[in-house]
């Protein structure tokens, strides 16, 4: 177990999730994708709007595939606009 899988598992005891909700992988591939293909710091706001959008009663995967979709198609801009 590493610290990362300790935390999550007493973030979501401590909370009252339901453990089978969380797809530790899929969530930090989305952070992943946001930050590559976007920049860094969007990181965690594309995790905010995962969790949104799951909220809104998309499941996981279909909002995964949405950010990361939208994170792919961001134009690479040049650093000089």
């Amino acid at each position: 177990m590493s610290v990362l899988d300790d935390w999550t598992r007493q973030a979501i005891d401590e909370l009252g999730l339901d453990p089978a909700v969380l797809d530790q992988r899929l969530i930090l591939d989305v952070a992943r994708d946001v930050a590559h293909g976007v920049t860094r710091p969007a990181a965690p706001l594309g995790t905010f709007l995962l969790g949104v959008l799951v909220g809104r009663g998309a499941t996981l995967a279909e909002a995964a595939d949405e950010l990361t979709r939208l994170a792919r198609e961001w134009p690479a801009r040049d650093p000089g606009q």
